[in-house]
């Protein structure tokens, strides 16, 4: 989710009130390489989860400016990275990119657009998320996405804890078996299962949807496993066409209500766990290219993302990709 971009603004100023008041000006520990180590951390990872199933589909969100080696919009296609990956996410592109159910600026559409163009001509599947509810703006997003070729979804809440009872079914509806991200024409994405006290009404919600690709939390209510027979179960449109299930996973932030936090990181954290993230509760910027951390997401049978594959998920979807601007 677009949990970071507050959060660099309070670093920002941070920074602005520190340097006015004769900090530190010594930037000589700054490493050029920021970009760099989340292209390679998501490659690696990549080449992990599709050598257990080459069919695994690798969508990582935000962070667009690694699709291009200097990280410009008009730079050079970095394909080492834009092989690794099926498809990107990009939140906010027509809506709420400053605030929820309010129009994105213009220029943020141009400068976003221009990396996802990128994507599109590398074989590239975009997946966008806007944050609106006026039925309008839900209608000028899905269509304005479909002029773009971007599969889209229409968000009425940030905390992507519902089911949109608008429209009635998904922008270009189908009963198609989708077999590729290529073949999807829309997505529900649904992270967030408060609305639901058990895994079976949380399945129960999803079958009765006709969406192509349903993205949800690696665990419900974060820790628990869904297991295969439910994985196996949401692969089927109530209009018995087949979809994708994809399981949405932090690569970029530690989050101390997953299985893998230990209680002493509190008071004793390992020095690749970074503060607190201010604006989400529980969740610790880390230094992503640091062996340990990526031994917890990906490489091993304990992995976070073995446990993914495991359950019989058809692909992850990668958040808080741009953590490389925290620390540039």
């Amino acid at each position: 989710m677009k949990r970071f971009s507050a959060f660099l603004v309070g670093i920002s100023i941070l920074s602005l009130l520190f340097s006015n008041c004769g900090g530190d000006e010594d930037d000589g520990d700054v490493d050029p390489q920021y970009k760099q180590h989340m292209r390679d951390f998501v490659i690696a990872l990549s080449q992990y989860a599709k050598g257990l199933d080459s069919d695994f589909i690798i969508i990582p969100q935000n962070g667009q400016e690694l699709v291009t080696a200097d990280g410009n919009e008009d730079g050079t296609p970095e394909m080492s990275y834009l092989n690794a990956i099926d498809g990107v996410g990009r939140e906010d592109l027509f809506y709420g990119y400053d605030y929820d159910n309010e129009p994105t600026p213009s220029g943020e559409i141009e400068y976003m657009t221009a990396f996802l163009d990128i994507c599109e001509q590398n074989g590239v599947e975009v997946l966008t998320t806007d944050y609106c509810r006026t039925h309008s703006f839900m209608d000028d997003s899905y269509s304005r996405n479909n002029a773009k070729g971007y599969i889209s979804f229409a968000a009425p809440e940030r905390e992507l804890n519902q089911i949109p009872d608008y429209p009635a079914q998904p922008y270009n509806v189908n009963s198609n078996d989708i077999e590729s991200l290529s073949q999807a024409k829309n997505f529900l994405y649904l992270i967030n299962p408060e609305m639901y006290p058990t895994i079976q009404s949380f399945t129960d919600a999803i079958a009765t949807t006709n969406y192509d690709v349903i993205i949800i939390d690696a665990f419900f209510d974060s820790v628990e496993l869904w297991g295969t027979s439910v994985i196996e179960s949401l692969k089927t449109k109530a209009n018995g066409g087949t979809r994708l299930v994809i399981a949405y996973m932090s690569i970029g932030e530690a989050e101390d209500y997953r299985g893998y936090w230990q209680n002493e990181w509190y008071s004793n954290p390992p020095d690749w766990i970074e503060e607190e993230n201010p604006d989400w509760e529980g969740n610790y910027i880390v230094r992503y290219w640091n062996p340990e951390w990526q031994q917890i997401i990906y490489g091993n049978n304990n992995s976070y993302l073995k446990s993914i594959i495991d359950q019989g998920f058809d692909g992850a979807y990668l958040d808080i990709i741009d953590a490389f601007e925290y620390f540039e």
